[in-house]
């Protein structure tokens, strides 16, 4: 469910011989060169974090591509229909395309420290085995067992309106979106929205463009804050401006599955 609106590895659907897959030897080099200490900072400061270029242009347009295949998906919400915004996503189906499959089973390994210590900071009994097929297999239990990465289309006048990704009981507190489209070039406007809502003060946003191939974590619907007196809870939701021109696409990446 949207609120706010409505195992061992997956094959993939990508030929090994295919270029656009990009090996996993390759993601898990770009992922280790990645300054972590700084996404980690950013991420207890801002609740969010850039991975920049981890995605080639030749890999965004090879996500792009899938979005016309109605058979890699397993369903597709029109937003107007449901006062979600304007545009359109797609949920993938099992299996993943093997590029978001390895995107999903390897930044997990990366951000599960840091979601159980948000967890504990926040008083929360919940903690997260290191491997994300574990915590697949504990979705599975709950009865969440739909896949929830997704690709999302906007055109002229399309926005998302503000939203948090929560599809069950079972919800890992990071997700990560990923630019497929050039901003400037093959759209203009549609920049990432979030807010974060404090105890007893005002809402904070933040604006934040991303470039083709840049990735964006952030917390799924709430994080600690340190204060004067120990951590405290705090809410954040997300969602897209109107795009003026053009048509942006990006990659949502959730780790937890769906009822």
């Amino acid at each position: 469910m949207r609120t706010g609106r409505p195992s061992p590895r997956l094959p993939g659907i990508f030929p090994a011989q295919d270029t656009r897959a990009m090996p996993a030897s390759s993601l898990h080099q770009r992922l280790q060169q990645l300054d972590w200490a700084r996404i980690t900072q950013a991420l207890d400061q801002d609740g969010c974090a850039r991975l920049e270029g981890l995605l080639t242009a030749q890999q965004c347009q090879a996500l792009c591509d899938l979005y016309p295949q109605p058979e890699l998906f397993r369903s597709k919400v029109l937003m107007a229909r449901h006062g979600f915004g304007r545009g359109q996503y797609q949920y993938f189906r099992y299996p993943l395309p093997e590029l978001v499959a390895q995107l999903r089973q390897q930044l997990y390994p990366h951000l599960v420290e840091q979601a159980n210590r948000w967890n504990q900071n926040m008083n929360l009994d919940v903690r997260y085995p290191a491997e994300h097929s574990a915590f697949i297999q504990r979705c599975h239990a709950a009865g969440q067992l739909r896949p929830t990465p997704l690709l999302l289309q906007y055109g002229p006048e399309d926005y998302n309106c503000l939203h948090q990704d929560l599809y069950g009981e079972q919800v890992f507190p990071l997700q990560a979106v990923f630019m497929l489209s050039r901003p400037g070039t093959d759209f203009s406007g549609g920049e990432l929205v979030l807010t974060e809502q404090r105890p007893r003060m005002q809402s904070r946003p933040q604006v934040i463009g991303l470039k083709q191939g840049d990735g964006l974590v952030f917390a799924v619907h709430h994080r600690p804050i340190k204060g004067a007196r120990g951590h405290y809870r705090v809410t954040l939701r997300h969602g897209v401006s109107r795009v003026h021109s053009g048509q942006r696409h990006t990659l949502g990446v959730i780790f937890h599955d769906a009822l």
